[in-house]
């Protein structure tokens, strides 16, 4: 069991001093000793006691998870910062991710859901309908000026044409407009 617990069992010379390679429980016990600092260097990512105590977890379930690639000698309070503050930012960026993907009812306006969408081809047969109804109600002194000019005829060329003065043509499509937007009020 004890040769299980260390990393390595060789006896190292450094000097004239004898040291074995820490063990699991060794390793351990000085992680737990860095809770404090390493609480506190998670507040500077969070203020959140919750989020503060789920970095701490993870960051210590990695170093434990991870004890075989920590080299003795070197500075475990570092080490422990490392992990993590890379905990905390691939944590960051993982729901950063999932919330582009997904929005709420409350982001989303109407506009935005006509884009995102999939689009209906059927519905645009409806509201196609609609419209054609809503122009065939309009009385022909409205609706000869209001779809000449819909066709990209100029005010002087309809009046032109249909032997009227300007204004009266003017007059016209104004008020087939306004006709057109009060029956076709439900699709803006």
């Amino acid at each position: 069991m004890i040769q299980q617990n260390r990393v390595n069992c060789k006896m190292l010379q450094s000097g004239n001093k004898k040291s074995t390679i820490m063990t699991r429980n060794e390793f351990n016990t000085q992680v737990m000793e860095q809770t404090n600092e390493l609480r506190s260097f998670a507040k500077r990512f969070t203020k959140d006691n919750e989020e503060i105590n789920d970095l701490l977890q993870e960051t210590f379930l990695k170093a434990v998870t991870y004890f075989q690639n920590f080299k003795e000698g070197t500075n475990l309070k570092g080490w422990l910062y490392t992990i993590m503050k890379n905990t905390f930012i691939n944590g960051y960026r993982r729901v950063s991710k999932t919330q582009s993907f997904i929005t709420t009812e409350e982001e989303v306006s109407s506009s935005q859901m006509y884009f995102s969408a999939v689009h209906n081809w059927g519905e645009n047969k409806f509201v196609m309908d609609d419209i054609q109804q809503a122009l065939s109600e309009l009385d022909k002194g409205c609706y000869v000026p209001f779809t000449m000019y819909f066709e990209g005829y100029k005010y002087y060329e309809i009046a032109e044409h249909l032997n009227l003065p300007v204004g009266t043509v003017k007059t016209r499509i104004h008020m087939a407009r306004k006709k057109l937007k009060n029956v076709l009020a439900v699709y803006q």
